[in-house]
């Protein structure tokens, strides 16, 4: 962003966010309740939330999308889709398969492709590896709901430094351009560690890969935010919010001797969230 010009305060908006996002990271990593009833609550909160969004939010030619708060804008799908995708992953039920549907409503309404790109994509990765009726109802739900994202105009151009980053970084140096490629593909990172390490939860950690690498591909193909490395402070929070839905450990029940060093020391149990942070 310093290579290609960005305003100063776009920096700084980053970088409170990754504060934010390490803050909530730090004060709830070990704390957070991941049992069914909290999730089940949580999600319907966040459906609820994406939902008035749609109503109330915002409006740009037809979009609305947005939140404003203290004079920033703020993308709550972005913060809130990559979380419950990966919650649901790990409790699905019918509270938070209720949540779900009205959260694809939600952004069927506003209506955002790319985010209807990450729940069809999401869900469908979680119900090929974890096929049961809630992750089947809700698949089959994203889909209607990119279909109606779809037939609706989205006639909003390109923000500079917020969209189209993978092509502009490259036409500004090709250090950027590398610089944004790196940065996209360390977001992947912790999905792939958990996927190597921890068999036991390999549903989530695929969820996980997949709801960023539909995030990045929505950015690569239309006018859509370039998660982390682009401007914007909704997809930074929302990157960290996911991280607190993994597992807390990886890789720790294949070996008991490997289970009681953890146990012993501390140093696996927490690890994996913090590597798409570096």
């Amino acid at each position: 962003m310093v290579i290609a010009g960005a305003p100063t305060r776009y920096l700084g908006v980053n970088v409170g966010a990754l504060a934010i996002g390490l803050a909530v990271l730090a004060l709830l990593g070990r704390t957070l309740p991941l049992d069914r009833q909290w999730m089940g609550g949580a999600t319907i909160a966040m459906a609820g939330a994406l939902l008035a969004t749609a109503l109330m939010g915002n409006e740009v030619e037809g979009i609305s999308r947005w939140v404003r708060l203290g004079g920033f804008a703020l993308q709550p799908s972005l913060i809130l889709l990559p979380v419950m995708i990966v919650a649901f992953s790990r409790s699905r039920s019918g509270v938070t398969t209720a949540g779900v549907i009205a959260a694809i409503a939600a952004i069927a309404l506003q209506p955002d492709r790319a985010m209807a790109g990450m729940l069809v994509l999401g869900l469908a990765t979680l119900a090929m590896i974890r096929r049961d009726r809630h992750s089947t109802a809700v698949l089959i739900a994203s889909i209607a709901g990119f279909a109606v994202t779809l037939a609706r105009a989205d006639p909003l151009p390109a923000v500079p430094h917020v969209e189209q980053v993978l092509y502009s970084s490259f036409s500004v140096h090709v250090a950027a351009g590398l610089a944004v490629l790196g940065g996209l593909v360390l977001l992947l990172v912790p999905a792939i560690v958990g996927w190597r390490r921890d068999y036991g939860n390999r549903a989530t950690y695929a969820a996980f890969g997949a709801v960023w690498f539909a995030a990045i591909l929505a950015a690569a193909v239309g006018n859509y935010p370039t998660p982390i490395v682009g401007y914007g402070g909704s997809a930074i929070i929302g990157y960290a919010l996911s991280l607190l839905a993994l597992p807390k450990r990886a890789g720790v029940g294949a070996s008991v001797v490997s289970r009681v060093r953890d146990e012993a020391d501390g140093t696996l149990s927490d690890r994996h969230l913090f590597v798409g942070l570096a």
